[in-house]
């Protein structure tokens, strides 16, 4: 990033538009962020971050004109460099006459509302970067489902999956339902890092997911696993096995929380006894459908580990039986048993 006449680096802005199709719940989580925090990012308590400025609804100071002011430049090219962070997914503003689905404050010359897909092609032409925050941003998410009448989509499907940044970046889609408080944050300081020159380019998986954060399925990171291998399978919440038969999806989905919990490495879907039902996955919600029915590939996979793991449970359980015990040569008296030979 180039610095400024002053030889310092110039600021970077944070654009963030929550007026796509969603709840608000990205944002929201974003607050609960402890590694870093909004707060490390902010105030620059990371080393090597440059200065960062956040326009963000949920909690600017500044409203009305004086906050859609900054959104504004940015679409005429006046502000660099910004990141642009993207919330809830994009309808289909083309097909239907009039009104529109979704949109982010008001043209100065008509009044009317600005249709949210209108400020991402505003925006993506002159943006250092593009992070789609959230299921709906990423991939579409629940608005996005067979049948809905918006048209809605992800970021990338809108923009197009091959699109870059005039900083060469593709989009960076951090998907989750709401997303997972620390996934986004640490995000956005890697990209911050990287546009001050401190990180190579961003790894991205072919769905554009950081691949630090999302190369494991949920299974591979959660803490039920070791039922899963010996067979053990509960078909009730409540209790500390397999949760597979009663619909969780964690063997074939992408997704960190098992193993970062939500807060401080607690909590987290299968952490608390709730199911995975596949939302950090592009095919969310409709290939997850109907959700707390075992999953299709579930019933082969946990029958054939159903045999071999109760013979390996027998196994481990002879085990457990020798080796639950002290060792022989741990007593009081007069003679050393221990197989100690002195050497003088």
């Amino acid at each position: 990033m180039a610095t400024n006449g002053n030889g310092k680096k110039p600021i970077v802005h944070v654009l963030w538009i929550n007026a796509g199709l969603s709840c608000d719940g990205d944002s929201v989580a974003l607050t609960a962020a402890m590694q870093p925090s909004v707060e490390d990012i902010v105030l620059g308590v990371l080393p090597g971050m440059p200065k960062v400025v956040f326009h963000w609804p949920l909690i600017d100071y500044q409203v009305g004109d004086e906050f859609m002011e900054w959104f504004w430049k940015a679409s005429r090219g006046e502000l660099e460099p910004f990141v642009l962070v993207m919330e809830g997914s994009i309808p289909n503003e083309r097909i239907k006459p009039e009104g529109y689905w979704a949109a982010f404050g008001n043209d100065p010359a008509t009044g009317q509302p600005i249709p949210t897909s209108d400020w991402l092609d505003k925006l993506a032409p002159h943006a250092t970067a593009i992070v789609a925050a959230g299921t709906c941003a990423t991939y579409g998410g629940i608005h996005a489902m067979e049948g809905n009448p918006t048209g809605a989509m992800g970021v990338p499907d809108y923009l197009g999956w091959t699109w870059k940044s005039k900083a060469g970046l593709p989009v960076v889609c951090v998907p989750g339902c709401p997303i997972q408080p620390d996934n986004l944050a640490e995000t956005l300081a890697y990209l911050l890092q990287q546009l001050a020159g401190n990180a190579p380019m961003i790894p991205l998986d072919e769905n554009l997911r950081p691949r630090w954060l999302f190369d494991l399925t949920v299974h591979e990171g959660c803490d039920r696993a070791g039922f899963y291998e010996q067979g053990q399978f509960t078909k009730e919440y409540g209790t500390i096995e397999c949760l597979v038969k009663i619909g969780c999806w964690g063997p074939v989905v992408k997704c960190n929380v098992p193993k970062r919990g939500w807060m401080a490495g607690i909590g987290g879907c299968p952490n608390v006894g709730g199911i995975c039902i596949g939302c950090t996955m592009p095919g969310f919600p409709d290939m997850f459908m109907p959700f707390m029915d075992e999953p299709p590939g579930a019933k082969i996979s946990s029958r054939t580990v159903g045999v071999y793991g109760s013979f390996i449970r027998q196994l481990r359980s002879m085990t457990l039986h020798t080796v639950d015990k002290e060792t022989k040569w741990r007593h009081r008296g007069t003679t050393l048993t221990t197989g100690y030979h002195p050497s003088w």
